[in-house]
This record gives structure tokens, C-alpha cells and sequence, in this order.
């Protein structure tokens, strides 16, 4: 099957996601599919690339946690109790996860939130990130979203209420600031080593309608 052959009006499951071989890669969020950019910018993979140096390094030492890097299969349960392949409905690949619970590991990826989530903004991929994906990483429990925008030079910080089961907003950060995660403050991250050195055209963002993802992804 190609991914041309695919119904897009459909839902699908992790089931049919593991029958596909097809070259594009894609997302499944609440059963609806979505194509991934085929090739990041070089300053998309300069960032991911310094990022994910800067968090696994700190962690070689460091307790249980393991780092992941694109592409990685994350499947999420909504609501918790689905863990059948045909239950399962949304399988995302952020640009770099950290998983604390090895329970939620295994050899097909992961099974479960991450603890700290991080999306490095493209084109193609702008929408997504900061409303469908904040939404869904929000109502599935993920503890720590950072959204990296390579060209305006930022990162947004957002942080799980546990008690509201709510993100709230740690602050956006510029190229000359020191940040640490919420969740490891003893982790150092110097914004001026990560952004491209370069000001960034910028490209037009996606067009998907504000409607495209129906009420899938909304809390329930």
C-alpha cells in the first residue's frame, strides 16, 4: 500500500499503523493521520542535533532516564486503559522525548507519556506543535513541553499542574538566556549555544485548517 491509496477521512489504529511500509512518515493523532516533513532544515537538525547532545550527556550519570531522539514511536493511551494494538489510537514521534519509567519502554518504542517532551518548529509542522500536539501531550500527562522556534530564536516552556492536569507557561526565553527544565534544574541549557547563528528566512507556516483535526483532539 502507498500512502496515496489511504483514506485521510478515515480513523485508524496503532494496528493498521504497523501494517503500513510506505516511505512517507506520519503521525496518528486520535486515529486521524498526518505527514511528517520528510526532510528538516539544516537548522532544524543543527538544534535537534545540539539538544539532544547537551540532555544525553547529562543524563549518562544520571539515575534512569533514557533520551530519544526522532524517529521514535510513542504511543499514547487515551483514556489509559486502552492498551490493545486496535485500542490504541494515537502514535506520535516528538523531536526529542525523555522517559524516566523504564515500565513505559519497550522494544517498539514507548507505550505511554513521556516525562519532558521537546518539538523544534518547521513549516510544516508549526500548527501542529503548538496547538493539536499541546493539547494532546497536555490531556496525556506529559510533565514538561518545550517548543523550540528556530527562526524568532525562542523557546517556550510550558509545565503539567499535576493537580489541574493543566499546562501552564514557564516563560518564552531568547538566545541570550540560561534555562533549566522544571523537572531537572540542575540541567544547564545555554539558549545562545543552541540557535542557529544565522537570522532564519521565514518560510509560509502550514495551512491546515483550523477545523482539520474535528474535535479529536480536544480534552475529554
Amino acid at each position: 500500500m502507498k500512502f496515496k491509496d489511504l483514506d485521510l477521512s478515515k480513523s485508524y489504529t496503532y494496528a493498521d499503523y504497523l501494517t503500513w511500509n510506505f516511505f512517507e512518515r506520519i503521525e496518528l493523532i486520535r486515529g486521524k493521520i498526518f505527514r511528517m516533513s520528510p526532510a528538516p532544515s539544516r537548522y532544524h537538525q543543527e538544534v535537534l542535533g545540539d539538544l539532544y547532545f547537551l540532555i544525553k550527556r547529562f543524563f549518562i550519570s544520571r539515575g534512569n532516564c533514557r533520551v530519544y531522539i526522532a524517529p521514535f514511536d510513542v504511543r499514547l493511551l487515551l483514556p489509559p486503559h486502552e492498551v490493545k494494538d486496535e485500542d490504541i489510537d494515537t502514535v506520535v514521534q516528538p523531536d526529542i522525548c525523555i522517559f524516566c519509567n523504564r515500565k513505559n519502554l519497550d522494544e517498539r518504542g514507548a507505550i505511554g507519556p513521556p516525562d519532558w517532551v521537546i518539538e523544534i518548529l518547521s513549516p510544516s509542522t508549526a500548527k501542529k506543535d503548538k496547538t493539536y500536539k499541546y493539547d494532546l501531550y497536555e490531556f496525556a500527562g506529559v510533565k514538561e513541553y518545550w517548543i523550540f522556534d528556530p527562526v524568532n530564536k525562542s523557546l517556550t516552556i510550558y509545565s503539567l499542574d499535576e493537580k489541574e492536569k493543566r499546562y501552564w507557561k514557564v516563560g518564552t526565553f531568547s538566545t541570550n538566556q540560561i534555562v533549566q527544565p522544571i523537572l531537572f534544574p540542575e540541567l544547564d541549557i545555554d539558549l545562545q549555544d543552541i540557535m542557529p547563528d544565522v537570522d532564519l528566512v521565514e518560510e509560509a507556516w502550514d495551512d491546515v485548517p483550523d477545523d482539520a483535526y474535528g474535535s479529536r483532539c480536544i480534552r475529554m
